[in-house]
């Protein structure tokens, strides 16, 4: 594994762009005098009263903006929605500033947290220990499992990790090896062709799995573009990762949806004083639903009570207005990234 160039840090920017936990797009580009200074002490230490005893970091929590008050014993870290990745990333920046040790001791508490909770076959729970609910499967909603791969291999290859000792580094890139067997043997095949994959699949034998009782065993139209975009990032693929980008893509495209948009049609007697609606516009850009049945590809939305339908009018106003059914996830993937990377790996020697 090599160390990728501008190109694929672009693709992934696609993964790790949000407002993360520890607001990392905020602090990357602050000086080293900044990270020595009141400021950043502060900020790092809010961030390590956030840290779970176990090393992880709670979920839709700013963790850098105030201290942690209550029993750390009681705060549960995971891998969902950005957490613990960023904190780690602020604590390596903060360590290589100050040389601060409890920044570093913190720093090696996390990460060994993420290389312990990887099973055997690759993959990530949302928690660790894993529970015995829905969590416990191999995870790649809201990307979660591409985030943590994103930042193993960055401790595996980035200077700013040079701190750390070969043996660990070297155990970020086997990790980040092992996850990219379990994508490959994640993506789902249907009628004998590769197509996407799940938001989240089978801890032991990687079929795709039900997750909150409205999220069903589906092929993603939005979880699985982070992961062809990470595996768009690998230098030099072999061909069964070229295999399933190809694949995956060619299913992307069967997916499109086209002639359609939602809006807001403003409804005054609704909760929110609006409902989501789709209509029919021909000149629309293609969307692509959150869900499509495995079987007949077709997409479906569902409420809580688990019962999949057809068109997101025929779901309650709570989930149809609080969910989100349909979008432009592979917009940017099909138009521009895809084509750059098939121009790099696919094109034709000169002549043939």
């Amino acid at each position: 594994m090599k160390a990728i160039g501008v190109v694929w840090l672009m693709i992934t920017a696609g993964i790790l762009d949000s407002a993360g936990a520890a607001r990392w797009n905020e602090f990357a580009s602050k000086p080293d005098d900044w990270y020595r200074g009141d400021e950043g002490r502060r900020v790092a230490s809010n961030i390590l009263s956030h840290q779970s005893l176990q090393g992880g970091w709670p979920k839709n929590t700013d963790t850098s903006a105030k201290l942690f008050v209550g029993e750390r014993a009681k705060l549960q870290g995971t891998f969902d929605n950005g957490a613990t990745t960023d904190e780690l990333r602020f604590l390596a920046r903060a360590f290589v500033a100050t040389k601060e040790q409890n920044y570093e001791t913190a720093f090696r508490q996390g990460i060994d947290h993420i290389l312990a909770a990887q099973y055997p076959n690759g993959g990530w729970p949302q928690y660790s220990p894993p529970p015995k609910s829905y969590h416990r499967h191999i995870t790649f909603n809201d990307n979660s499992m591409a985030r943590l791969m994103i930042f193993l291999r960055e401790v595996a290859t980035s200077n700013l990790y040079s701190f750390a000792e070969a043996p660990l580094r070297t155990r970020a890139r086997e990790s980040f090896d092992r996850a990219v067997q379990c994508i490959l043997k994640c993506q789902i095949v249907v009628n004998g062709r590769k197509t996407a994959w799940c938001a989240q699949h089978d801890e032991i034998d990687f079929a795709p799995r039900l997750a909150r009782s409205y999220e069903l065993p589906s092929l993603s139209g939005s979880e699985s573009v982070g992961i062809l975009r990470l595996l768009m990032s690998l230098d030099a693929p072999g061909g069964d990762v070229i295999n399933a980008i190809t694949n995956g893509v060619a299913w992307l495209e069967s997916a499109k949806l086209p002639g359609i948009k939602t809006i807001q049609q403003p409804d005054p007697k609704s909760p929110k004083g609006w409902n989501r609606v789709v209509v029919k516009d021909e000149t629309a850009r293609p969307m692509w639903a959150r869900f499509y049945d495995i079987n007949t590809n077709k997409p479906f939305f569902c409420d809580r009570d688990g019962v999949p339908k057809p068109s997101l009018a025929e779901i309650g106003y709570e989930r149809r207005n609080g969910y989100a059914w349909l979008g432009y996830w592979p917009e940017d993937l099909l138009a521009k990234e895809y084509p750059t990377w098939k121009e790099k790996w696919l094109k034709k020697p000169a002549g043939n």
